[in-house]
């Protein structure tokens, strides 16, 4: 019986010792060398405006600078023998500018979370923006420049800064006051560029202001002659490129973080809010009647004042353009209408901004109604006046989204026909990739970017420019375009873009 054992045992033993053989032993995957295809990486110009170069959390700044996606494309073409990436540093992490020596309000220090939310850094700025660097710089990313602002000759001359047809961030950057962006990126003989966010601008201004008209949008016309001469200058000399077009800037957080029904109320306060607004419409019939409008046309028109507010959230009360079909200027905002992030939140909540401005006068005159009494003139006037509705530039319409959407489409229809005719062009699809990021998220990094602020990953506290990750991201949908139309292999070869440095709040170096 020993034997017998035994004898199974040795059996068992060189069963398990020819599997062992036989297993796989995994082997070093050997990914390709890294090739260029038919690109020339050698002399690398990045032309832009904010995102090339590098704004972020409200400001430029010298860790966000080391951020820009263009940065982080060249440390991938330094491998094939790309030079050196210049960029036009700031002094500090500190960001925004001085002009003259003295703070302004237009270029403020950098955004931080402190806790509770996004505030500017408690510093003073240390970058003079009206004095120039002197120099040339591989990135040309102008913040805040348009398409036609790239061909602006003196747009980098600082005195033209007090009539605001500079630019500071150019000026620090540019090769003498009579240049432009263009002629600057042309004259250092780029071998490849990159051509971003162009038409951006365009329309970002008009949506920032909520189209109040201080800020228009930029006419597909003037589009097209600017980005066409981007274009066929920069790659005149045989230079192969990639474009990016326009998002729908309104899938940002700008955008899209304060709810157009953040307006909660508990059953008592939607009753009187109902109350008054069902007060204002007798009043607007009752003065319509007496100035001679027919009954019925004086009804139909009052009728649109008498809303009514539930228990729970509801829509804000915004102001619109007094015409023959709204006499008043106001109505309740739509299911798709938006806010935006710089609203005065504190008076939403505290002010009746957005609804009503409750008065000891207006009160006392709702108190008169609500015992039959008749309010004089003056008296009706305090009631209408006291609708608070939020003002044009704190809001985007449904003809102002409309406005937004038809600009992107032609800009990005204008793209598509010149990099379709043109094979030294790629296009990279940032319409197509901010819509997938603010719906439903992609993948990155091992990290889920979505569009919502502070905690979406992409983008940076001031709700429009993209944060190191973003940039980092930003960078690889060029690397794809570059592959894909060029031959190269930066994605299979695992030459994957990351940030230079990834830090959230980049609080801990100041200087």
């Amino acid at each position: 019986m020993k034997f017998k054992y035994i004898w199974l045992f040795t059996l068992l033993v060189g069963v398990l010792s020819c599997e062992e053989n036989e297993s796989p032993i995994p082997e070093e995957v050997m990914l390709p060398e890294l090739s260029s295809g038919t690109a020339d990486f050698s002399n690398y110009v990045a032309v832009g405006a904010s995102f090339t170069a590098g704004f972020t959390d409200g400001a430029l700044f010298r860790a966000s600078q080391e951020n820009s996606f263009p940065n982080i494309l060249s440390q991938q073409f330094i491998k094939l023998g790309a030079g050196e990436f210049s960029q036009p540093l700031m002094n500090d992490n500190i960001g925004g500018l001085l002009i003259g020596g003295m703070p302004n309000d237009n270029f403020l220090p950098r955004l931080f979370f402190n806790g509770a939310g996004p505030a500017r850094l408690p510093a003073t700025p240390t970058t003079e923006g009206a004095a120039s660097l002197g120099g040339t710089f591989k990135n040309m990313g102008v913040p805040g420049a348009k398409s036609f602002h790239l061909l602006f000759d003196g747009y980098g001359n600082p005195a033209n800064l007090s009539l605001g047809l500079a630019n500071p961030y150019y000026v620090r950057m540019a090769s003498s006051p009579s240049a432009t962006i263009l002629g600057d990126a042309i004259a250092q003989n780029p071998t490849f560029f990159t051509l971003s966010e162009i038409g951006g601008n365009d329309v970002l201004g008009f949506a920032t202001t909520g189209g109040d008209g201080s800020n228009p949008i930029t006419d597909s016309s003037t589009f097209d002659a600017s980005f066409n001469a981007l274009v066929n200058t920069l790659t005149s000399n045989g230079a192969k490129g990639v474009v990016s077009n326009v998002p729908y800037v309104t899938d940002l957080p700008f955008f899209t973080t304060v709810p157009n029904n953040a307006l909660v109320l508990d059953a008592a306060t939607a009753g009187q809010l109902t109350g008054v607004f069902q007060a204002v419409s007798g009043i607007f019939l009752q003065g319509a009647i007496l100035q001679g409008v027919p009954p019925a046309q004086a009804q139909a028109l009052a009728t649109q004042y008498a809303i009514t507010f539930n228990e729970g959230p509801n829509r804000w009360i915004i102001d619109t353009p007094v015409s023959a079909t709204n006499p008043l200027g106001f109505r309740q905002m739509t299911e798709d209408e938006l806010l935006v992030l710089t609203i005065d939140q504190a008076a939403l909540a505290q002010q009746g901004y957005g609804t009503v401005a409750l008065t000891p006068e207006v009160l006392q005159v709702l108190g008169l109604l609500q015992q039959g009494g008749t309010p004089t003139p003056q008296q009706a006037g305090l009631v209408i006046a006291a609708v608070n509705g939020i003002d044009d530039k704190d809001v985007l319409d449904t003809d102002e989204l409309t406005a937004i959407r038809t600009a992107t489409d032609a800009y990005n229809a204008t793209m598509a026909a010149v990099v379709n005719a043109n094979e030294n062009i790629a296009l990279v699809d940032l319409n197509t990739t901010l819509s997938e990021i603010a719906s439903n998220g992609i993948n990155f990094d091992s990290f889920n970017l979505t569009a919502d602020l502070v905690t979406g990953g992409a983008v940076s506290l001031d709700g429009i420019h993209l944060n190191a990750r973003g940039y980092a991201f930003m960078a690889n949908k060029f690397l794809e375009a570059i592959d894909e139309n060029f031959g190269s292999n930066f994605v299979a070869s695992g030459n994957v873009a990351k940030a230079v440095d990834f830090q959230t709040n980049y609080s801990a170096t100041l200087q």
